[in-house]
């Protein structure tokens, strides 16, 4: 294993000495936490030798592996929602979210006794998958009052900045599509799609920097948002041709030109008469400039600015084992040395 990393250590180098990797921040992927494990626990039914379910956990750490394995980043983020993170949200829309306050269970496989032990078992997967990462090259955060959104975002298009920082977002939240440029690309698990400039392009027919006012128009159901029933892409693209151009244009800008364009259709009707509502899901939707407080932004920075913990591998296989996770995970040296050595390389040369 020491041979390993040391052959890894030797090839970091080298991309440092060539210019393709200058440092652990040359290529940073930041990871949605919470939304991964909610994704994973609903459809990994995986058991151990105990008979209790290990999906939310095994699930988690598998799907991790996998993105680091695919997107090779230099560095690895994982954020969670904080502690009350919705707050500034549900003060603007009281209904934010609201829908997620159902009792319908998460795992479709997997049998619990009841919507009480399901939700302990996801409690207990969290606390100890909490523990897991504790051992592994990665960085984790989470600050109470502030959603995953808002950090995510804050680093990726506030605090790595230089043209030589690129950021890979990993999450099924399409808000962040509304990030994509040159540098920030998004990776979606479900679809196995990394949206750039062109692949937006292509996909909705106009360019990312409009996603967001798009997403204004459309809502989002599963954050309980509105939209503005009627209006779609293609009547946007149709009857707002200004909505295809290379430049970001305004909510009050489409109002304007529905409100004075001289042959009407509904469509035109219908957002003069709500630019209220497109304004309030504009709010809720933007990731481009966060609102969040200062304490929040500097604990972030300290974080990313901090060591990044080494692999702890006598620390990881322990848990492993007392959690009997090998029914899952076969063959755990191997699956350790490809998905973190490269990271845990990276991390050991500090920074610049």
């Amino acid at each position: 294993m020491k041979g390993r990393f040391f052959d890894i250590l030797q090839e970091v180098e080298r991309e440092r000495e060539q210019g393709k990797g200058s440092s652990k921040d040359s290529h940073l992927l930041v990871i949605d936490g919470l939304n991964t494990f909610i994704r994973v626990f609903s459809a990994v039914p995986a058991l151990n030798d105990d008979g209790q379910h290990i999906g939310g956990v095994t699930g988690f750490l598998r799907s991790v592996a996998a993105v680091i394995r695919k997107i090779k980043p230099t560095r690895c983020v994982i954020v969670f929602d904080g502690k009350g993170g919705s707050k500034r949200r549900k003060e603007l829309f009281p209904e934010y979210k609201a829908n997620r306050a159902n009792k319908t269970a998460f795992n479709r496989y997997q049998e619990f006794a009841s919507l009480e032990d399901e939700s302990a078992s996801m409690k207990k997967q969290f606390g100890r998958m909490v523990q897991y990462l504790n051992c592994l090259p990665v960085t984790t955060l989470s600050i109470d009052n502030v959603e995953a959104d808002d950090i995510m975002a804050y680093i990726a298009n506030e605090v790595y900045t230089k043209d030589e920082n690129r950021v890979t977002i990993c999450s099924t939240d399409r808000d962040f599509l509304q990030l994509v440029n040159n540098r920030i690309s998004v990776w979606s698990p479900i679809k196995k799609k990394m949206y750039t400039p062109s692949v937006m392009q292509e996909e909705f027919g106009f360019s990312s920097k409009n996603y967001l006012v798009y997403r204004s128009f459309i809502g989002d159901k599963s954050d309980n948002i509105p939209g503005l029933k009627g209006v779609g892409p293609k009547s946007l693209i149709k009857h707002f041709p200004m909505f295809t151009d290379n430049r970001e244009v305004t909510i009050q800008e489409l109002v304007e030109h529905a409100t004075n364009v001289e042959k009407k259709y509904k469509v035109h009707e219908l957002v003069s008469k709500n630019e209220e509502l497109l304004d309030l899901n504009y709010r809720l939707m933007q990731l481009k400039e966060v609102d969040i407080h200062g304490g929040a932004k500097m604990i972030t920075l300290d974080k990313m600015q901090g060591d990044i913990d080494k692999l702890n591998t006598y620390e990881f296989k322990k848990m492993f084992m007392a959690d009997k996770m090998y029914t899952v995970i076969k063959d755990l040296d191997s699956w350790l040395n490809s998905s973190f050595n490269s990271l845990n390389a990276f991390a050991s040369l500090g920074k610049d």
